[in-house]
């Protein structure tokens, strides 16, 4: 066995996606020396296979959905989809899959990049194994942060691995459109890719086990949803299990065979139906933990029970979403500089050590058709936690924008206010161009602004944001705004 070449750095960073990026971003600005470690892309899940990918297939449909409801521009854009065009467009945003220009952004700031498999190997070590054969045994001063993601979670069901299932990667990654698309899940995933494809000329069959699609949002969010891809021709069934799956030889149609005995067939499968830690070959026994365990952390991102270990990003299971990750690595960057230079991390500008908006101020927007947006907690999730609380609910037709934005605009808002504070803290949205509208929402909850200042926040005439001032008018006036 060749013998590891041994190197000593500051931090060292396992996975460079988004949120390994992050990391070692603010770990370099301080001017501490920075290892990554990464054994696919550098850019990660995110830019490849993911965020990225799905939003260039999503957004074709997208417009051309908001252009059939202008007048005067609707019978000009009845026509299908390019999709050869479409496909080009998402290649085009993941750089063909190639990272040259990720590697040279980590060169440009003075990173040092290892290829390879990389494992913790004991306190504040990580052995990498190189694409040759090649080993390092890289030594981490101040501390080690793992930010290895997570990947798609397949159900153990009788047929499945040799029917060749696509999970979030082969969805947003073939090169050819199915006949037939059979998506087994209800969240975020499935509803997108659900989107993407039945625009993309797949007949699209959603099978999800729950009552409704988006179950983390409020009820409503899901309606839309399903009631939007059955009028565009799929075919959306709750309440079912799958039981198995057949595809003989792995090639050709596939079936899905439902709990009951019914049988629907495709020409692929998508199983969204969640995620897990990508930690269950990263050395986490040698440091007392579970391999392909989620990480427990602490507010500044430290595992618990450590003093070098961080856990960013999906692994410790907080809120799975880029920009959250992003976020966190922020933080957990902070405290690591913190930390090294003996300055602890009890202070900091703009409260830089300590990760708070994954708690209760996630804000998520689904680019479905319509899309949903949501910041903060539901209804359901307030009352549970045991605050006083009223929601108002809008129906989005009640603003003057919506109807100049599309015609026959369907959307619904819904705020729900905290009665002994007075301040907003959750806000849903579900209609055509709302994504937009949830920073503002993300900034009521997060800066905890009291009703009564919201009210000198005037929006803008005539625009969707004018959905603000008529929840306020509702909440005043002890009604819905219906």
């Amino acid at each position: 066995m060749t013998r590891a070449v041994e190197h000593e750095y500051d931090v060292v960073v396992l996975g460079a996606g988004p949120v390994g990026e992050n990391v070692v971003d603010r770990a370099r600005a301080a001017g501490l020396t920075t290892a990554v470690v990464e054994g696919e892309l550098v850019g990660g899940e995110c830019s490849y296979w993911a965020c990225m990918p799905s939003k260039a297939l999503l957004r074709p449909a997208i417009a051309r959905s908001d252009a059939r409801k202008v007048p005067g521009l609707a019978r000009a854009v009845q026509g299908p989809l390019d999709a050869e065009a479409v496909l080009a467009h998402r290649d085009y945003y993941v750089s063909d899959w190639k990272d040259e220009g990720a590697v040279g952004w980590l060169d440009s700031i003075g990173a040092r990049l290892y290829r390879g498999h990389g494992r913790l190997d004991g306190t504040r070590r990580v052995s990498v194994e190189g694409p040759e054969g090649e080993r390092h045994l890289l030594t981490a001063r101040h501390a080690v942060a793992v930010c290895t993601g997570s990947r798609a979670a397949l159900p153990d069901l009788p047929g499945l691995t040799g029917a060749r299932p696509w999970t979030s990667r082969e969805a947003t990654s073939s090169h050819h459109v199915p006949d037939r698309l059979v998506v087994v899940g209800g969240g975020v995933v499935a509803a997108e890719m659900a989107t993407a494809w039945q625009a993309l000329g797949s007949r699209v069959t959603l099978l999800v086990r729950g009552s409704g699609l988006l179950p983390r949002m409020e009820p409503f969010v899901g309606e839309h949803v399903a009631d939007a891809l059955a009028e565009a021709g799929a075919e959306v069934r709750t309440n079912v299990s799958v039981a198995a799956v057949v595809r003989d030889g792995g090639t050709g149609p596939v079936t899905v065979v439902l709990e009951g005995g019914e049988q629907i067939e495709g020409d692929e499968v998508l199983f969204a139906t969640g995620r897990r830690p990508r930690t269950e070959d990263i050395g986490l026994e040698t440091v007392g933990l579970e391999p392909g365990s989620w990480l427990p952390v602490d507010d500044s991102l430290l595992v618990a029970g450590s003093d070098w270990l961080y856990a960013v990003g999906d692994v410790n299971h907080r809120a799975l979403m880029t920009h959250e990750g992003k976020y966190q690595a922020r933080i957990a960057g902070a405290a690591i500089v913190a930390r090294a230079q003996g300055r602890g991390t009890d202070t900091g500008r703009w409260g830089a050590h300590a990760a708070t908006a994954d708690h209760a101020a996630v804000p998520q927007v689904v680019f479905t058709d319509p899309e949903a947006a949501a910041v903060g907690l539901s209804l359901a999730e307030a009352e549970r936690s045991g605050r006083r609380v009223r929601a108002v609910d809008l129906d989005l037709t009640n603003v003057a924008g919506a109807g100049l934005y599309a015609h026959g605009y369907r959307g619904h808002a819904r705020m729900v206010v905290d009665l002994d504070s007075e301040t907003v803290v959750g806000v849903t949205f579900v209609g055509p161009g709302i994504g937009e509208l949830l920073h503002s929402a993300t900034i009521a909850v997060v800066g905890e602004v009291p009703i009564d200042r919201l009210w000198h926040a005037v929006p803008a005439y005539p625009t969707l944001s004018e959905a603000w001032l008529r929840l306020l008018e509702a909440y005043r006036d002890g009604g819905a705004a219906e």
